[in-house]
């Protein structure tokens, strides 16, 4: 047969990007639909902004300390106006960046919406049909509201950016990463935060010990966390919305907020036409390789639902070239990511959790909190933590976990370490940068735990 394209992909975020460049630098013919902006979840609505409004909300921190450290300080009031102006320049930019990399590399995009027709073909939303040898979906994923009266007056993570004002109270449904960081970012920006969370405690499947830090430090900055604690409707009135908890307390607030979670974007894609079989949550199946159980079909990135981060989408992607185009099969590695999450403090992490570890094995635990020199002179009550997870058999780092200003930059460097698999005496051996907070992480001699 003949094929209009050798590659059609569906979707214009980062992993779909990657891969149509990737594969069109190598020769391949290639076409990309995206119906809404270039750069997917991460460029417009989830990383990079995200990353931009926590910069924002760390400065009256910086300025407290500043002042602290004998700096004579004029501070006015937070501009939303000015600050989002400025965001939302920098996402066209990025935006535009998407799409020259798709003109230069002679990827071919439509600004449409594409779905399967058969094993081969995609029809796109203006009725015509593309053929193609290979077709990879990269539609990424979604948030979703929770089902319950008055639910359509919330908005989403997707919806924060666009306010046209920021409100001067939220509450916050959930207790993920985007919750959490949300409740950070607004809570530093000057917004009355209260975060409702059903589970005992934040940040479910992280080390016990990290993300009980993390909430303790968010309640001492201001945010009213409530655990065990979930909305049972919600009424607009003047004002903002009436919420009515499980605990049978009423409050009103300006926004409400959801982060309970995400969804594949698999509706309306003819993945059953095409016989492409999906999960229980929707997610489209796929093997070590990320194919389907249509050999010409492959899917990457949160559609999967596998580990949904930008940078792993990115990897499965290069991976997808390498074993369709190149001819050299590549699984993705999804062991041992190294995660942060831009909470105030942040959290960084890489590899197992105390919990999970002592399931599995006899285990010692490294572990140290204090007060980071920079915040104890400006006399703030800031703690951190510096933790390790070490094999008694092996002697191997089998987790770090960091909380701390800067957390996600030194999980970076000590997730090369753990990938490698570094031991304790790896880290013992490794002289210390003194005066800094990591330096901990290689001086730590006598565990405080073991089982």
């Amino acid at each position: 047969m003949t094929f209009d394209y050798d590659l059609f992909v569906i979707g214009g975020g980062s992993g779909g990007v990657r891969a149509a460049r990737v594969a069109a630098q190598g020769g391949a013919k290639v076409a990309l639909a995206e119906e809404d902006r270039y750069g997917g979840t991460c460029v417009i609505r989830g990383c990079v902004p995200k990353k931009l409004m926590v910069f924002a909300s760390e400065y009256p921190a910086a300025i407290a300390d500043a002042q602290a450290y004998g700096w004579t300080v004029h501070a006015g009031g937070f501009d939303w106006s000015v600050f989002q102006g400025k965001l939302h320049a920098e996402l066209d930019r990025l935006e535009n960046v998407y799409h020259g990399i798709l003109k230069t590399n002679g990827v071919e995009s439509f600004d449409a919406r594409a779905r399967l027709v058969d094993p081969h073909t995609v029809e796109l939303s203006d009725g015509s049909r593309k053929s193609a040898k290979h077709i990879l979906i990269a539609t990424g994923g979604r948030p979703v509201k929770l089902d319950l009266p008055g639910a359509e007056h919330a908005i989403t993570s997707n919806d924060i950016f666009h306010l046209e004002s920021l409100p001067k109270s939220i509450l916050i449904i959930g207790g993920g990463y985007i919750a959490c960081e949300f409740a950070c970012i607004l809570n530093g920006l000057g917004v009355k935060v209260t975060q409702f969370y059903r589970g005992a405690q934040i940040l479910r499947g992280f080390d016990e010990e990290a993300r009980g830090l993390v909430s303790e430090e968010m309640i001492q900055s201001g945010v009213n966390l409530h655990l065990g604690t979930n909305i049972v409707d919600m009424v607009e009135e003047e004002g903002g919305y009436r919420v009515t908890s499980t605990n049978g307390s009423e409050e009103v607030f300006e926004q409400v907020m959801f982060a309970t979670g995400r969804a594949p974007n698999t509706e309306d894609l003819g993945l059953e036409a095409a016989g492409v079989k999906t999960g229980r949550k929707g997610e489209i199946l796929v093997d070590e390789y990320s194919q389907t159980g249509v050999p010409s079909i492959y899917a990457i990135g949160d559609v999967t639902d596998r580990v949904n981060l930008t940078p792993v989408a990115i990897r499965e992607g290069m991976a997808f070239v390498e074993t369709v185009f190149n001819g050299n099969p590549t699984p993705v590695d999804h062991d041992l990511i190294p995660t942060a999450i831009f909470t105030q403090p942040e959290m960084g992490t890489v590899g197992l959790s105390e919990e999970t570890a002592r399931e599995q094995e006899p285990i010692e635990v490294y572990a140290t909190s204090f007060r980071p020199m920079q915040t104890a002179f400006a006399e703030r009550p800031d703690r951190v933590l510096m933790k390790l997870i070490v094999s008694q058999k092996t002697r191997k780092v089998l987790g770090c976990h960091i909380v701390a200003p800067g957390a996600g930059e030194m999980i970076q460097l000590a997730g090369i370490a753990v990938k490698m698999g570094a031991t304790k005496e790896d880290f013992d051996r490794t002289v210390a940068v003194h005066p800094t907070m990591s330096e901990e992480l290689v001086t730590m001699k006598t565990p405080v735990r073991t089982g």
